[in-house]
């Protein structure tokens, strides 16, 4: 027979609250805002060496437009700005298709989600066919990086003329193929992405790796918007 002095039984609880462990969640991690959280902050850490990285190479563009500008407004005329436009407005699409996919994801719509991480990959696709059009154009008219810089044919020729006419495609070549890896890698990335959501991994309680994979492309994106202007336009 209990007491007044008897301890007062434990109520009746259940435990499923704190046994619910969602099978993304990691276990040094408390909750899933708080992993969520965390990997964002690491993905916006490695942001700023990336933005660190291209900054230098505008610096160097800047210091040397600066000594030949002459040379640069020359040279830059070689370039098409209609393959700039074109592939500005196609990494700009890009932005959206990927911005959409989160939103998808954050109703639950997979299908949508993944189609437009697809679509994503496909303007990148695009993209680099342009940059190689581009590319091959040049190096069919002897117009390399560095020492085996060697223009020829009627477009070109006339840069064997320009002083310092080498320093600005090194450093055309340097900006744009660092900048065409990172599409490539983003591209890798985002496939990768999109396998997983197809698959169902990803979901409106659980889309981590589709956002950090939507900053790194937004990063892209905001990288080529200013190598555009200055390689293209000015």
């Amino acid at each position: 027979m209990a007491t007044d002095t008897d301890p007062a039984p434990a109520p009746a609880t259940t435990d499923v609250e704190h046994d619910y462990h969602p099978e993304h969640l990691q276990h040094h991690f408390v909750s899933s805002e708080q992993q969520f959280d965390s990997a964002k902050l690491g993905m916006w850490l490695f942001l700023i060496t990336e933005v660190l990285l291209f900054s230098g190479m505008f610096v160097a563009y800047a210091v040397y437009r600066q000594w030949h500008p002459e040379t640069f407004a020359a040279a830059s005329q070689t370039l098409d700005p209609v393959f700039g436009t074109v592939n500005t407005l196609v990494l700009l699409t890009s932005s959206l298709t990927v911005a959409l996919s989160i939103h998808y994801i954050q109703h639950d719509e997979v299908k949508k989600c993944v189609y437009n991480l697809l679509a994503t990959v496909g303007l990148a696709a695009v993209f680099m066919g342009i940059k190689y059009v581009e590319y091959m154009s040049k190096f069919e008219h002897g117009v390399f990086p560095g020492g085996f810089f060697d223009p020829h044919g009627a477009h070109y020729e006339f840069l064997a003329q320009v002083p310092y006419a080498s320093q600005f495609f090194s450093i055309y070549f340097v900006m744009t193929g660092i900048h065409g890896l990172h599409v490539l890698i983003g591209m890798g990335v985002i496939a990768w992405v999109a396998y997983y959501a197809w698959k169902g991994a990803f979901s409106s309680e659980y889309y981590t790796h589709i956002e950090l994979a939507g900053l790194y492309w937004h990063l892209v994106d905001i990288v080529w918007i200013f190598l555009f202007p200055m390689l293209y336009l000015i």
